[in-house]
């Protein structure tokens, strides 16, 4: 079980299954607010359906390709982050998350991407981690921004939403550049 504590209030664990009423409960009173910018809100109908997420979350730990994780504020939980994927031939983790409408502007998900990378770097012996985000989601771009990481470039038309494509950002950081301050 990965279990990981960031500070007070704020810890990762892996997602279960027992967590799924939980998760759709906040997919679905965030909804209008994530299908902004996240391509999966209409394929996640029912609690069944996060729960396929989840077991696919699962196999993804077991055969060490990914970590995802529920972000818990204060014994709750408020959203999802950790490694999409990990690649191991190249030794880079890749962070997405995602957190509910009313949980945003608190600071959460820097602390998150700051204790994955501290984590990809100090215990997974990772040389590189990314985080992309869509060029006009500011909020999600601010996020490698306040950590350092450097742009690394732009995938144009990277991911359909719904009627339209968006270009990504690509922000990436090396081990070797990681500043020694993040605990």
């Amino acid at each position: 079980m990965f279990i990981h504590k960031i500070d007070e209030s704020v810890s990762l664990r892996l997602v279960e299954i027992h967590d799924a009423e939980r998760i759709f409960e906040l997919t679905d009173e965030s909804r209008i607010y994530l299908k902004e910018w996240l391509p999966w809100l209409d394929f996640t109908k029912s609690v069944e359906d996060t729960k396929d997420f989840i077991r696919g979350c699962l196999k993804g730990y077991a055969e060490n390709k990914s970590l995802n994780t529920v972000i818990i504020l204060n014994e709750e939980i408020v959203g999802i982050a950790g490694f999409n994927s990990i690649n191991w031939s190249n030794k880079t983790a890749y962070i997405g998350y995602w957190l509910g409408e009313k949980f945003q502007g608190k600071g959460i998900v820097t602390k998150v991407a700051e204790a994955l990378t501290n984590y990809a770097f100090k215990h997974l012996k990772l040389n590189k981690v990314e985080i992309r985000a869509a060029v006009e989601n500011k909020k999600s771009r601010s996020v490698p921004e306040r950590l350092g990481f450097i742009n690394e470039g732009t995938i144009r038309q990277a991911e359909w939403l719904y009627d339209h494509y968006v270009d990504h950002i690509v922000y990436g950081v090396l081990v070797n550049e990681w500043r020694g301050s993040h605990s």
